[in-house]
């Protein structure tokens, strides 16, 4: 069977068993079959290069990881309401990356689960529901988190408690500034409609705003606008953790501030469900006073051996430092090629998380963003978009990428962007 009939047999037989709310990436999808560290292969054996799928942080199925998975599956799984020392030399590891603020960790499956128990801790203990997001902001799939994740494709939130932020648009000095002003403005909208704040909420590296990663430390100024609001900063590190940004663990730190929770969840166990939420211990302890937390699957000792397997990998192979120098080796590649085309208007981001911005003058570039996604899928090269004009290219590989495959990528750009589609 010809390999496009196998794909269209393939598309029909999915949206008729899985509904029309899925959403296939790419005009062409890809059927992937096989992954072996930044690459994954289609069922004709076709290799692409995998610049987008941060989940599976360490490569796609690291060997490290699948036996530490399959070696405690063999001995036993089972919930956070049994004894196990797993769980609890994982907790340990992973706390030990944190600022010493952050004591307790709670875990989940999903990033969306980690996030909507930040939001309960949250509201528990500043007795607030209000909330601020930034307005093309993703944050989770639960019904709570759907008001605050614009990104989904919906209508802006209607939720009374839910307030749209612009998100940081330059590298400029006042960006801190602006930033501030805008969540203050939010909090005190909330004061005026008789909403209590809960929280400031904030992916930091924005990614799904468009990437805005600089200048180090522009976030401060809100964080403390927030405080001062009596709301908490709830960091969202489901995709600028676990090194990704190139300057330790984690994205917050690069702005200078220290949350009062941490949601993170995708890159943990490379691919195996596993998320977590770390906190303040005086505020698990007001929450646990006032609720309990039940996770059936959320912290089993399988998914605490591929986390604790993740960590290995990272230290082992040096992966944050690879993160920075790779990164900075490809944004430098990725900044030459607006010499040669136009369409390229900034490159942006921190790490192994990039953005490239495409504009036609001063309008968003939006079609041909698309188009460029396209091609590049065409050439056997994998990336997304995002940003509210749907004008940026989000490249975020497995942090095994080296600067040879940052040369591919950047050659098939390059050819992408001489198509007459494309210019």
């Amino acid at each position: 069977m010809p390999a496009e009939a196998s794909t269209q047999e393939l598309i029909a037989r999915r949206n008729r068993l899985l509904g029309p709310a899925y959403r296939l990436f790419y005009e062409q999808p890809v059927h992937v079959v096989r992954g072996e560290d930044v690459w994954l292969y289609d069922a004709a054996g076709n290799r692409y290069l995998d610049a987008y799928n941060n989940v599976a942080c360490v490569g796609h199925c690291h060997p490290h990881v699948i036996e530490a998975i399959a070696r405690q599956a063999a001995v036993l799984n089972t919930h956070t309401r049994y004894l196990h020392e797993t769980i609890l030399d994982y907790a340990e590891r992973l706390l030990a990356t944190f600022p010493v603020d952050l004591g307790q960790v709670m875990f989940t499956c999903t990033g969306s689960e980690a996030n909507d128990l930040a939001l309960r801790v949250a509201r528990t203990c500043t007795g607030g529901t209000g909330v601020v997001v930034t307005r093309t902001a993703y944050h989770g799939v639960t019904g709570a988190l759907a008001d605050l994740s614009p990104s989904l494709g919906l209508p802006e939130p209607t939720a009374p408690h839910v307030r749209l932020v612009s998100a940081p648009h330059s590298a400029d000095d006042d960006t801190g500034k602006i930033f501030a002003s805008h969540v203050r403005a939010a909090f005190e909208d909330m004061a005026r409609s008789g909403i209590r704040p809960a929280a400031l909420l904030v992916d930091t590296i924005f990614s799904s705003d468009g990437v805005f990663a600089d200048p180090p430390g522009f976030l401060r100024p809100a964080v403390d606008a927030a405080r001062a609001a009596g709301a908490l900063f709830i960091a969202d590190e489901v995709q600028p953790g676990f090194g990704r940004c190139g300057e330790g663990m984690w994205g917050f730190a690069r702005h200078g501030v220290v949350p009062d929770m941490v949601t993170m969840g995708k890159p943990m166990g490379n691919g195996h469900p596993i998320a977590a939420m770390a906190a303040r211990p005086d505020l698990l302890k007001e929450f646990g006073a006032r609720s309990r937390y039940f996770n059936t699957f959320g912290g089993n000792p399988v998914s605490a051996a591929a986390g604790m397997a993740v960590l290995d990998v990272i230290e082992r192979q040096r992966l944050v430092e690879n993160a920075r120098r790779t990164g900075t080796y490809l944004r430098e590649r990725l900044t030459a090629l607006r010499a040669r085309h136009e369409l390229v208007a900034e490159v942006r981001g921190a790490g192994l998380f990039i953005g490239v911005e495409l504009r036609r003058g001063a309008s968003p570039a939006a079609g041909e963003t698309t188009k460029l996604v396209n091609a590049m899928r065409r050439r056997h090269v994998l990336i997304s978009a995002a940003g509210p004009g749907a004008n940026v290219l989000k490249i975020r590989p497995p942090l095994t990428f080296g600067m040879e495959h940052g040369d591919l990528l950047v050659e098939a750009l390059d050819q992408a962007l001489q198509e007459n589609s494309i210019n």
